[in-house]
């Protein structure tokens, strides 16, 4: 049941990785623009963590305990909703759950009461900066590296992504063993 998430900005502008591509014209702009995407995802993926706030929504199974949010870091939970089994919705208020943000900023909910199985529909905001110019400049410098070593690599040609890469992003990798981080 995996998290929706809204797109939004890109941590590094189409200008900004034209320049490091060192391209004059604006041909290749569809094409650098889609590789802007691809290593933001690919740094997302790597280090865990949505790089610029934004909207999630995620559809979860409801068990004893907390639910774990899947997309960190949260920043707030904006609506919660109980799915029954027949398709109706029953909105929950803020009283009737609490959001807990772990040190690494996965976020759990504890519902109040006694709810026994189900879903639940969150809609929450996860994210490390709220704009572009927030996101750490190393994480920056990461993604037009990769950028640019995924425009050289376009036609086949090339070997793996430069090392420098994931030595620029390791300070904001968020792993876990097993389970929940």
């Amino acid at each position: 049941m995996g998290a929706i998430l809204t797109p939004g900005d890109v941590p590094v502008s189409l200008n900004e990785a034209r320049g490091w591509l060192r391209m004059g014209a604006s041909i290749d702009d569809a094409v650098v623009a889609q590789l802007i995407r691809a290593a933001t995802n690919i740094c997302e993926a790597f280090i865990g963590c949505r790089l610029i706030a934004g909207a999630v929504e995620e559809v979860l199974s409801v068990g004893p305990g907390a639910v774990q949010l899947g997309v960190r870091p949260v920043v707030g939970v904006d609506t919660a909703a109980l799915l029954s089994e027949e398709g109706s919705e029953t909105a929950l208020g803020d009283g009737d759950y609490r959001l807990a943000i772990g040190r690494d900023g996965t976020g759990r909910l504890t519902l109040s009461g006694a709810v026994g199985g189900g879903r639940l529909r969150v809609g929450y905001r996860a994210g490390i900066a709220a704009g572009p110019n927030e996101v750490p400049e190393a994480i920056r410098q990461g993604i037009v590296r990769l950028v640019q070593h995924l425009h050289e690599a376009r036609d086949g040609a090339g070997g793996g992504p430069p090392a420098a890469v994931a030595a620029l992003w390791q300070p904001w990798r968020r792993m876990s063993l097993g389970g929940a981080a």
